[in-house]
C-alpha cells in the first residue's frame, strides 16, 4: 500500500518569519493525518523552518544544482540541503525547464546526486498545452519519464516520487479532471513498470499537481494511480493547505 503524499511548492513566496508561522501552524493541525505532508519554502527560509524540528511536516527544496559544489553562483548544492535537513527536493519542474532552460538529462544528472546524498526527488513531468492538443501527452511523458529515471537501479527507483504536472493547469484555475489525471499516471506506472518491473513500480509514488485546490482533491485522491498532490497557490495558505492534508475527513 502506498503512502500518500501532499507536498507544498511554495516557489518564490514567503519570508522567513511568514514561513516560520506557516509551518508551526501547519506541523499542528495535521499530527493525526495519515499522508505524508512536505513543504518547500524558498531557499531563504530553509535553515529557520528546520530549525523548527516539526514532527509531521518534512521539509523538501525547490531545486538544487547538478554539481556538488564548485564556482556555479547562485547554485545550491545537495550537500547544503542535506545540512539543513532537507528530505525532499523537487526536480525538473515546468517552471525550470520552460523559464531556465533546464533539460531532460540536467533532470537525471540532479536525480542522481540527490539520491547519492539521500534526498528523496519529486521529479515534475507534464505536457504543454500544445502538446496536449496534438495528443502527444502520452509520448511527453512517457519521454520525460524515461529520461528522469535513466541509471537509476531498481532498488533505488521507489525512493523517488513522480508529480505529473499538465503545465496547462499550473497556475491558470484549470485542472485536468480526475479520470485524465488518473489516466496519465497510469501511463507513467506502465512505463516505470518496463523499466523495472511490475512489483517496483507499485511501490513508486506518483502524484497530480496544476491547480490543487480543496474543491477538488477529493476526487483526485479517490483515483487508484494517484498516490498524492504537488500543491502550488493552495499551499500558501494554511486554512486550503490544511484542508488539503486531510481530504478524507
Amino acid at each position: 500500500m502506498r503512502k500518500p503524499i501532499i507536498a507544498g511548492n511554495w516557489k518564490m513566496h514567503k519570508t522567513v518569519s511568514e514561513a516560520l508561522e506557516l509551518c508551526e501552524r501547519l506541523d499542528r493541525a495535521v499530527q493525526d493525518t495519515d499522508a505524508e505532508v512536505v513543504v518547500c519554502p524558498p531557499f531563504t527560509a530553509l535553515s529557520a523552518v528546520c530549525g523548527l524540528g516539526m514532527s509531521k511536516v518534512k521539509i523538501g527544496a525547490q531545486n538544487l544544482s547538478t554539481a556538488e559544489s564548485g564556482a556555479y553562483t547562485g547554485e545550491i548544492s545537495p550537500v547544503m540541503l542535506v545540512d539543513v535537513c532537507c528530505s525532499y527536493v523537487i526536480i525538473g519542474h515546468s517552471e525550470r525547464r520552460q523559464l531556465f532552460g533546464e533539460t531532460d538529462e540536467m533532470v537525471n544528472q540532479k536525480v542522481q546526486l540527490a539520491l547519492k546524498h539521500h534526498l528523496r526527488p519529486i521529479v515534475c513531468v507534464g505536457e504543454t498545452l500544445e502538446q496536449r492538443r496534438a495528443d502527444q501527452t502520452e509520448a511527453v511523458v512517457v519521454s520525460q519519464t524515461k529520461a528522469a529515471f535513466a541509471g537509476v537501479s531498481k532498488e533505488r527507483a521507489p525512493e523517488i516520487v513522480v508529480a505529473y504536472e499538465p503545465i496547462w493547469a499550473i497556475g491558470t484555475g484549470e485542472t485536468a479532471s480526475a479520470e485524465d489525471a488518473n489516466a496519465v499516471i497510469g501511463t507513467i506506472r506502465k512505463t516505470l513498470a518496463e523499466i523495472y518491473d511490475q512489483e517496483t513500480a507499485d511501490q513508486i509514488r506518483i502524484q497530480y499537481g496544476g491547480s490543487v485546490k480543496p474543491s477538488n482533491i477529493k476526487e483526485l485522491m479517490a483515483q487508484p494511480e494517484i498516490d498524492g498532490v504537488l500543491v502550488g497557490g493552495a499551499s500558501l495558505d494554511f486554512d486550503d493547505f490544511t484542508a488539503i492534508v486531510r481530504y478524507n475527513e
